[in-house]
């Protein structure tokens, strides 16, 4: 047990679950790299699998995960002790995931703050357009570390501030807001059109055209593979899974909560947001670049996207000031519930209050930031990765996080459940208040056979070079 449960927070009741773990969910993973995956993927067939994958592998994970915070009452670092002594190493990997993710999180919601205010200031829009802005900006010393500071303060004080007050509060008011900002720029993104110079005329319904319809161009069973293994990865993004995350907020949900209706809510809101993510961004960039600046990658959000709303002149200025509002809420849901897990865990394993594991974390997390903000001006350096990808510090912070230890947690948290403890244990917390577990049968083939599988297949190509 832990030392602290007795006075154990927890959410209000179901929707402040879901809003949170929605929250949690809907960040940058789901905003910039879900739409660059669809683009590059074939569209519509990376949308497919995508689908087919959330409601089996994405359902198994996140429903043993939530499933396991609530039957243990206990953060991400104690909760694995609980079912299996031997198994408490696995807790420290699933703090240590986190950990690692938090920093770089911070990093990259610094730059998002920075773009939300030079649209902010309209006369400075412009200057996002330019060529090398972006570069220039966070290879510079101070503005990086300060902006990094300013986001890190905010998730510091909702996470300070707790459960109920803090974290359900501004998910509460976060969320819907985030809802309808996502689905204005769909609409727009929808409706847009533009004439280049050698006259040809782009519209965004054709755009979502590009987006919806599957694309067997060139296809091969290499290919579909290598679409399927990015769709398995995005999941970890868009369900939050493999971080701790879905453990610690689960051990917030009420015994009184109908655990599997939430679980289904938070699938589907996931999926739709995912969805309408690559819907408000894609038909605007093909609509002004083609299908070539669709597939800008990890400068989708921060050098094309900018190039767009230029093209638009004020009402761009206007678009952008709204779209990295939207970005920055986002940012901001996932980080706090990043953050949480980190507090929860030392919280539960040694007794900590509140103030003082929020002070601790976001203080040594914050001096990780610092690293990662210089690892682009002072500390530079180019390093391969295992797969032949090239980066810095940032880099390999989330090829650690996210290629390798993500995986492995996930593995052995199917191992642990599915072997050692038998998925029954976790079934029967599903069934709790009425919930008829359709899924049953599928859950356990799953959990047992086929994602520890998927998932070991997936580590692999971690060390590949395509």
């Amino acid at each position: 047990m832990t030392k602290n449960n007795t006075t154990r927070n927890s959410f209000s009741g179901s929707l402040g679950f879901v809003l949170a773990a929605a929250g949690s969910a809907v960040g940058l993973g789901n905003i910039w790299r879900f739409p660059y995956l669809a683009a590059r993927d074939g569209g519509g067939l990376f949308l497919l699998l995508y689908v087919v994958l959330a409601v089996t592998f994405g359902f198994t994970l996140l429903i043993t995960e939530v499933a396991i915070g609530r039957r243990s009452q206990q953060g991400p670092l104690t909760a694995y002790r609980f079912f299996d002594k031997r198994w408490a190493w696995l807790g420290w990997l699933s703090f240590v995931v986190p950990y690692i993710i938090y920093p770089y999180y911070c990093v990259i919601g610094g730059w998002v703050v920075k773009y939300f205010i030079t649209y902010l200031s309209s006369e400075h829009s412009v200057d996002a357009a330019n060529d090398g802005y972006f570069t220039s900006f966070i290879s510079s010393t101070w503005e990086p570390l300060a902006l990094t500071a300013v986001f890190s303060l905010m998730c510091f004080y909702i996470v300070y501030r707790g459960v109920e007050k803090g974290i359900e509060k501004y998910s509460r008011l976060l969320m819907p807001v985030l809802i309808i900002l996502v689905v204005f720029i769909c609409v727009y993104s929808l409706f847009i059109s533009h004439t280049d110079s050698q006259g040809v005329t782009r519209t965004g319904l054709e755009g979502a055209a590009v987006y919806f319809m599957p694309n067997f161009e060139g296809l091969t069973l290499h290919r579909f593979l290598m679409i399927a293994l990015d769709a398995m990865g995005q999941l970890f993004y868009s369900l939050s899974i493999a971080m701790g995350i879905m453990v610690t907020y689960g051990s917030y949900m009420k015994r009184s909560v109908n655990l599997g209706q939430a679980i289904d809510r938070i699938e589907m809101f996931d999926t739709m947001i995912a969805l309408l993510a690559g819907l408000m961004i894609i038909p605007v960039v093909y609509v002004f670049m083609g299908t070539e600046g669709m597939k800008a990658g990890p400068g989708l959000m921060f050098i094309a996207l900018p190039k767009v709303f230029d093209d638009l002149g004020f009402l761009g200025t206007v678009l952008g000031t709204v779209f990295f509002l939207m970005v920055l809420f986002a940012a901001l849901t996932s980080a706090v519930s990043i953050l949480e897990a980190v507090v929860t865990s030392v919280k539960d394993k040694f007794g900590w209050s509140r103030k003082k594991a929020v002070i601790i974390m976001a203080s040594t997390g914050f001096v990780w930031s610092i690293l990662v903000c210089m690892g682009y001006n002072t500390l530079y350096f180019e390093y391969t990765l295992p797969n032949g990808a090239t980066g810095q510090l940032l880099d390999i912070f989330d090829y650690v996080s996210n290629n390798l230890l993500m995986p492995i947690l996930a593995i052995f948290t199917c191992l642990l459940i599915g072997w050692i403890t038998g998925p029954g244990l976790l079934v029967g917390e599903m069934r709790l208040n009425g919930y008829r577990f359709r899924r049953k049968t599928m859950y356990i083939v799953m959990l047992k056979y086929v994602v520890p599988i998927m998932l070991s297949i997936l580590l692999l190509t971690a060390f590949i070079r395509f």
